[in-house]
């Protein structure tokens, strides 16, 4: 059983520009909280009992998630978050979490389904893929028989047509942590690399990543302003209206 998530929250976001006073991407509000309590309260609907947070740029905002969530979610912090990627934040809980455990970014939105769908998955490790949205800044995937290849923004540079794309949601077994780990302390240039296209790619050759594909999955990433416009406008009304009509069904289901 999966009882333990990571969110990765270190960065900048300095394409939103003056978009959220300065804070970081997470505490986007389009509803009545900020996008990252969202998530939050999803994975412990779903059972995650431990949520590290790993924090960097304006950390002292993410305080306040500890007073709500007492023991719960706990912070680690990124003290070179503005001369690292997130492979360097993911290596700040290596001695801490507990795989398996779920890999999350801050800045996205979904549907709950997704992170019950990823969680029941046969497999301890797990990459979430949607469909194609049209966004712009996707990470396409490769895959073969349903298993990790290769993922890129750059379509080009995949050798056949993308199974989907990156939604920002890992499922990360004991074997598969153990091997991004390494894979990170083999190179002193790898503090500066990215947990998806480099560290995952790169162990994809050594050992399989089933990708699980929800074609119709609501979800979308905030990184400008663009995105930010997309999300408020037509992204985040839908997967709120997705989700009371799940929660309905699933009431409707316990009843019968």
């Amino acid at each position: 059983m999966v009882k333990e998530a990571v969110i990765l929250a270190a960065g900048m976001g300095s394409r939103l520009g003056n978009q959220n006073d300065q804070k970081p991407k997470g505490f986007l509000q389009l509803g009545n909280q900020p996008i990252i309590e969202e998530s939050i309260k999803k994975l412990i609907k779903c059972g995650i009992e431990k949520i590290w947070i790993v924090t960097g740029y304006q950390s002292h905002y993410f305080k306040e998630l500890t007073e709500r969530y007492d023991s719960t979610v706990c912070l680690v912090s990124n003290e070179e978050f503005d001369q690292s990627g997130t492979l360097h934040s993911l290596s700040m809980i290596a001695e801490k979490v507990c795989p398996p455990f779920l890999l999350l970014e801050s800045d996205i939105i979904f549907e709950y389904r997704a992170i019950e769908k990823i969680l029941n998955h046969r497999n301890e490790d797990c990459l979430l893929l949607s469909g194609f949205n049209e966004c712009g800044d996707e990470v396409f995937v490769e895959t073969n028989r349903e298993e990790l290849v290769f993922m890129s923004k750059n379509m080009h540079e995949l050798s056949r047509p993308p199974a989907g794309e990156l939604v920002g949601i890992t499922k990360i077994g004991k074997e598969l942590f153990l091997k991004m780990m390494q894979f990170y302390n083999s190179d002193e240039k790898n503090k500066l690399a990215d947990y998806e296209t480099d560290a995952l790619v790169a162990v994809a050759g050594e050992i399989s990543i089933p990708c699980l594909i929800i074609d119709d999955l609501i979800w979308s990433e905030i990184d400008d302003q663009s995105h930010l416009k997309r999300a408020k406008e037509e992204i985040y009304p839908k997967v709120i209206e997705t989700d009371l009509k799940y929660f309905s069904k699933s009431s409707n289901q316990r009843h019968l």
